[in-house]
């Protein structure tokens, strides 16, 4: 059975420190690999940017102790290291096809480093067959090892929500492995079984491992785009879609999501795309997950045109717009793919200039700079002389808004809120120039 006390991790990304927290936590000694020497000069300074207070914590006590250090030599880090677990994306091309250039290096230094007996096991979400068809040759000629019985290897999908990675590692979901052949699977199983309080779920193939994961991402992006239909048309019946779905989904076969302004991170709005991939190649279609990525992806236009009709009802063609949240999802510094940028760009295709962006997490941005927008962490900052207020994201910090608030924070007359998350209160009866729509709620009008 090979050591298990030392783990190298590639990709120090938000999986990436999460997994290394994780078997830190566990009293592994960690190296964490990673292409940026910025990042890795952070690391090595103490500097964790993480949102989540577990993983900070446990790097830094790594760090103290001796048992966790940051480098860019990959192969190094793999010889050092009887263990290598691999967490880089895969990223999409424009055409929609995967790119695994960033994937292949990270295996290909793993590979370098290794020795017969060693563990490599892919957490990152790719399309299925690739741990069989793009991971193990390349691991093949990098190394000179067979996979499989000279050289282990396993694929594990990360199941992770961001902002309470830990604790979906340890205690709230069992741990999916999938090995090349039954040596690798029972080395894998071993692995992850010193982290995880809920077991592990050995597979038969890594194929239905990767495809596993993907399917609960597509899961969730076939019912938003079902939640985002409904809640259009529940808004044109002049009913509110929250009062709706809390009723329906007091049925237990019944488990309607909430619509928004959009689908964001780097999962949800990939795997759909990574599943059609593989249809493809095997001459099949997947049209409703085809669809409902359109759906998803059309949200941001949808919110645009509903500040087109609040801009409309307080007659003013060019309002100073303030638009609240910049990360993907609530309680989270995480702006990748986030859908605020593009309803920032369907805003400033429409002429909308004079906007503000807030976020309580995230302390820079570079498209915004580059787009000459401010972002803000104070509120009051935001709003003050807007005249629209759009919330794109579900902060825990805006769970309270109120019509009232908003309207004594913008210190203005008349003032529009278009509600993305519907997350404001009291909105059916706002104060006297407060107009309110939301997605999935009809339009309020002001009140003379």
């Amino acid at each position: 059975m090979i050591e298990r006390d030392r783990v190298a991790v590639y990709g120090m990304g938000y999986v990436g420190k999460a997994v290394a927290a994780v078997f830190l936590r566990a009293g592994f000694r960690v190296v964490g690999v990673d292409i940026s020497e910025e990042r890795v000069s952070e690391l090595n300074r103490g500097v964790v940017s993480y949102a989540e207070s577990k993983v900070r914590e446990a790097i830094l006590m790594g760090l103290r102790e001796g048992r966790f250090q940051a480098t860019s030599d990959g192969v190094e880090a793999s010889s050092r290291c009887r263990v290598k677990i691999i967490t880089v994306p895969v990223h999409l091309r424009s055409d929609g096809t995967p790119d695994f250039a960033s994937l292949e290096a990270a295996v290909e230094a793993a590979g370098r480093g290794a020795r017969e007996g060693d563990l490599i096991v892919v957490e990152s979400s790719v399309p299925p067959g690739t741990t069989l068809e793009v991971v193990a040759p390349t691991l093949e000629k990098a190394s000179g090892l067979n996979v499989g019985d000279e050289l282990l290897l396993a694929y594990s999908p990360e199941r992770v929500y961001v902002g309470r990675a830990v604790e979906d590692i340890e205690e709230r979901y069992p741990k999916v492995v999938a090995g090349v052949g039954p040596r690798s699977a029972e080395a894998a199983r071993a692995l992850y079984e010193r982290v995880a309080k809920k077991g592990v779920i050995v597979m038969t193939s890594p194929t239905a491992a990767e495809f596993e994961k993907l399917a609960e991402g597509v899961y969730r992006d076939v019912n938003i785009a079902l939640a985002n239909e409904l809640a259009k048309l529940a808004a044109a019946l002049g009913i509110d879609y929250s009062e709706v779905r809390a009723t329906a989904n007091s049925q237990p076969y019944c488990h309607l999501h909430m619509p928004g302004v959009g689908v964001g991170g780097y999962c949800i709005p990939v795997y759909p795309r990574f599943l059609i991939h593989a249809a493809r190649r095997l001459g099949l279609e997947l049209p409703l997950t085809e669809l409902a990525r359109q759906i998803n992806l059309s949200m941001p236009g949808f919110t645009a045109e509903l500040v087109d009709i609040v801009a409309r009802e307080l007659g003013s063609l060019k309002p100073r717009i303030a638009v609240l949240g910049l990360a993907f999802r609530g309680g989270i510094d995480d702006t990748r793919l986030s859908p605020t940028y593009d309803l920032i760009d369907h805003l400033l295709k429409k002429g909308y200039e004079l906007i503000t962006v807030h976020d309580p997490y995230v302390a820079e941005d570079r498209t915004l700079r580059d787009l000459g927008l401010p972002l803000t962490h104070d509120l009051a900052e935001a709003v003050k002389g807007r005249e629209v207020v759009v919330i794109a994201t579900d902060h825990p910090e805006y769970v309270d808004l109120t019509p009232t608030l908003l309207k004594k924070l913008a210190e203005t007359d008349r003032l529009a809120i278009v509600d993305g998350r519907l997350v404001v209160k009291e909105w059916r009866t706002p104060p006297k120039g407060v107009i309110y729509i939301g997605v999935g709620r009809p339009l309020v009008k002001a009140s003379a």
